[in-house]
C-alpha cells in the first residue's frame, strides 16, 4: 500500500510539472520544451524525495518527529510572543524589526526542539495523546526463529513479562514451520505441530502484539541468514535457542536473546527424583542406554532402557545438564 502512495505521489508531481509556466530556459523557448522540462523536474524532485523517505525517515523517524514538533511549537510560541510585543508602544516602529522577528522565531524554535529532546519521556504531558519513543530499547521488535517457537517457553515469557515491542514472525519462518509439521518423520511432525500450537496460544493472548512480516529475500537461501538480515533491517532483537545462529548473528552485530542462556539462571524444569514419561526412540552411546525426547526436543538419556526402544516408560530423573546449546536430562528406567 505504501508503494502505491509513493507512485501516485511521483505521478502527481510529474503532472504538476507539466503546468509550470515559469520553468523556462530562455524567454522565447517553445511551449513544448517548457512542458518537458517541467515534467522532468517534477519527476526528478519527487523521486529524490521518495528515496530520502525510504532510506532516511525509517532510521531517523524519532529525530524527524522531534524537529517537526519543536519547529511547530516554536512558531506558535513566537507568533504569540510577537503579537504581544506588537502591543508595546514603539515596538512596531523600531529599526530592523524584520531581523528582530526572525531572531525571536529562531530562538523559540531552537528552545522548543532542545526542550523536547531533554524531556522526551515526559513529552506526552506537554501535548496530550502524543508520546515520542523513550530512550533505551523499549519498543524494539523481537524476531522469533523456529527453534524458540517449538521450545514453547517463549509463550510463558510473553505471558509473565510485558514485552515492550511487537513479536515479528517472518513469513518464510512460518513456511518452514509448516513444512516441519507436514514432515513424514514423526518426531519432526510432532515438533512442528507443537510450534503451531504455541503460536496459536500466543495469538490468543491480548497482551502480545504479533505481526507477520512478508519479507522474502529470494537471493538468500538459508533461513538463518534471512532471519539475521530481517532483524538488522528493522533494528530488532533476534530471539532463538540455536547456539550456532546466536554466534553468527552476534558476529554480524545483531542483538540476541538466547532462552537457553536465560534458563541457566532460572530453576530447572525438572528436579532430581521427579518421575516423567518418555518414549525411547533409539539406543544410547553407552551400554544399555536408551534415548528419548520431550515434546520441545530436549534429549533424555535413560539408563537401563535399551530393551524398551519404541515404548513409553517411566523415568526417574537423576540430573540435568544445562548449557547455552540446550539441555539434556539424565535418568534411570523406573519399572514401577
Amino acid at each position: 500500500m505504501i508503494w502505491v502512495l509513493r507512485i501516485l505521489f511521483i505521478i502527481l508531481s510529474t503532472a504538476i510539472g507539466l503546468y509550470m509556466p515559469y520553468v523556462q530556459a530562455e524567454p522565447n523557448q517553445p511551449e513544448l520544451i517548457n512542458t518537458i522540462i517541467g515534467a522532468v523536474l517534477g519527476l526528478v524532485i519527487s523521486s529524490v524525495l521518495v528515496v530520502i523517505e525510504v532510506f532516511v525517515t525509517r532510521r531517523f523517524v524519532t529525530a524527524i518527529s522531534i524537529v517537526m514538533f519543536g519547529v511547530i511549537f516554536g512558531f506558535i510560541v513566537s507568533s504569540l510572543l510577537l503579537t504581544a510585543l506588537a502591543m508595546v508602544p514603539g515596538f512596531g516602529e523600531m529599526a530592523h524589526k524584520e531581523w528582530t522577528d526572525f531572531a525571536v522565531t529562531f530562538l523559540c524554535c531552537y528552545l522548543s526542539v532542545v526542550a523536547i529532546v531533554q524531556s522526551k519521556d515526559d513529552f506526552k504531558f506537554v501535548i496530550p495523546f502524543i508520546e515520542l519513543s523513550k530512550e533505551g530499547k523499549s519498543g524494539r521488535p523481537f524476531v522469533l526463529d523456529t527453534s524458540v517457537i517449538i521450545d514453547g517457553r517463549i509463550a510463558d515469557v510473553c505471558e509473565k513479562w510485558v514485552i515492550g515491542g511487537p513479536i515479528i514472525l517472518p513469513r518464510f519462518m512460518l513456511d518452514e514451520l509448516q513444512s516441519v509439521a507436514d514432515s513424514p518423520d514423526r518426531l519432526k511432525r510432532v515438533r512442528g505441530r507443537r510450534g503451531l500450537d504455541i503460536l496459536n496460544r500466543m495469538r490468543k493472548n491480548p497482551k502480545i502484539d504479533i505481526q507477520i512480516h512478508d519479507a522474502k529475500y529470494p537471493h538468500i537461501e538459508a533461513v538463518d541468514s534471512k532471519l539475521i538480515t530481517l532483524t538488522k533491517s528493522i533494528d530488532g532483537v533476534l530471539v532463538t535457542n540455536d547456539f550456532n545462529l546466536s554466534k553468527v548473528a552476534t558476529l554480524q552485530g545483531v542483538e540476541i536473546i538466547n532462552l537457553n542462556d536465560l534458563a541457566t539462571s532460572l530453576r530447572p524444569v525438572v528436579l532430581p527424583g521427579e518421575l516423567m514419561e518418555v518414549k525411547i526412540v533409539k539406543a544410547g552411546e553407552e551400554v544399555n542406554q536408551g534415548i528419548g525426547y520431550l515434546d520441545d526436543g530436549t534429549m533424555v538419556v535413560v539408563e537401563g532402557a535399551y530393551s524398551r526402544i519404541g515404548q513409553r516408560i517411566n523415568v526417574t530423573v537423576t540430573s540435568m545438564l544445562q548449557t547455552n546449546a540446550g539441555r539434556m536430562i539424565f535418568g534411570t528406567y523406573s519399572k514401577g
